[in-house]
């Protein structure tokens, strides 16, 4: 492969719509019948739609949805403090504040498993999965885990992040032979990359005292008319943190991080037979939003980017009957991420978020503008998915397994 030729499919595989594209291949496949692990009910996508907007409902009676990202979990007394704490601080201080913020709490989000637990010490209340996960990672940050200045709490820098071991986190996160968080090697291994990855993106992370909160500077300085393209805030994250991703595929020395092989896509394609999804890139994507619009950035093409193929939303089609399982294996066995169920199962979800979120709006009068997917998968589907599975399964655990190594999802 020639070097241009690698680096403009590189360009390709880190775009959203590599995403859409190769994963609706994947699902034409399925469409086809020449899948050995799923087969689409498409007939009962309006049922889910019906279901969603019911949660919808629920959950925002006004439908005034906020968009999906970290900053949901956090809870408003939560966030009341940090703003506190952060009111001595000019805007684009308190900006990097949180950008840091979220990059370390969103790295930390991936499934904790069906074990973990983590009591909030102000309420004694006990929180699973993605809101405890970010209930401690919040406390971790302000309590200044991931600082190496006692003076300087409130920030991520590379000699913290540096020296941070597998104790801190161990302590923080509550974690204990009785309360296992699954994937704490791999969550513990990302924090580790962050400091290598400032380092080598100094046009980035900023070329003195580089840390983490400049890429706020780097994407302010690439808003025209201070607005800024969704697809470039995704961008600019796939370049400065993808070598933090565990090595999976590479293309010309780039390590392409959340990116998989299945067989039915042909090599010889410009995709090279290979399916993107860039999960938690997307997710800290999504929940970088509401920091940079405060700051003052005007934020646009936020449908560019994808519905995140995750459990919860991904579980939701299972659950509901759109997407079914070919073999008793596909729904007993505990898959790899890169074994071809869970890749299927994330492409059909990519593809079904989208499908389902043209019923929605046409259901609710609605246009890409007042109901963007980043309002659907909050209102939503993700909530949505959660409610069926703590429904049909003790604790809520996703119909398909998937062995966490704390990095996907």
């Amino acid at each position: 492969m020639e070097h241009q030729d690698s680096k403009e499919i590189v360009a390709y595989l880190r775009s959203t719509k590599a995403i859409r594209e190769q994963c609706e291949r994947l699902a034409t496949e399925v469409e086809q019948g020449r899948s050995e692990h799923f087969t689409l009910q498409l007939d009962k996508l309006p049922a889910v739609a019906d279901y969603v907007i019911e949660q919808m409902r629920s959950d925002y009676p006004t439908l005034e949805i906020p968009y999906h990202s970290r900053w949901r979990h956090f809870g408003e007394a939560r966030l009341s403090q940090l703003q506190t704490k952060l009111a001595g601080l000019d805007t684009d201080s308190a900006a990097k504040v949180r950008v840091e913020l979220i990059i370390v709490s969103t790295l930390l989000d991936a499934g904790a498993g069906k074990m973990w637990r983590y009591k909030d010490a102000a309420t004694g209340t006990d929180f699973s999965a993605s809101e405890g996960l970010a209930m401690a990672s919040f406390d971790m940050f302000l309590d200044g885990g991931f600082s190496s200045d006692p003076d300087l709490p409130l920030q991520a820098d590379m000699v913290g992040l540096r020296n941070l071991d597998k104790k801190a986190l161990e302590r923080y996160f509550q974690v204990t032979p009785q309360n296992r968080l699954a994937g704490l090697d791999g969550r513990l291994g990302l924090l580790h990359k962050l400091e290598h990855t400032i380092a080598a993106h100094k046009n980035i992370f900023g070329l003195t005292d580089p840390r983490l909160g400049n890429i706020y500077d780097y994407l302010s300085s690439h808003a025209g008319n201070n607005k800024l393209p969704a697809r470039k805030i995704l961008a600019t994250l796939l370049e400065g943190l993808g070598g933090i991703w565990p090595g999976r595929v590479s293309m010309g020395g780039v390590n392409l991080g959340d990116v998989w092989h299945h067989h039915a896509l042909p090599k010889e394609d410009f995709g090279f037979g290979l399916v993107p999804f860039h999960k938690l890139s997307q997710w800290l994507a999504y929940s970088l939003v509401e920091p940079l619009q405060e700051s003052g950035l005007e934020i646009n093409g936020l449908d560019e980017l994808t519905g995140l193929a995750e459990y919860r939303n991904g579980g939701l089609f299972v659950d509901l009957g759109v997407l079914k399982a070919k073999t008793d294996a596909v729904i007993t066995g505990t898959h790899k991420p890169e074994s071809e169920v869970i890749v299927e199962w994330r492409a059909l979800t990519v593809v079904l978020l989208d499908r389902l979120a043209v019923l929605i709006r046409e259901r609710l009068g609605k246009d890409e503008d007042e109901l963007p997917l980043a309002k659907i998968l909050q209102g939503g589907t993700w909530s949505a998915g959660r409610r069926i599975a703590l429904k049909l399964r003790p604790g809520g655990e996703p119909p398909i397994h998937l062995a966490s190594d704390g990095t996907v999802f």
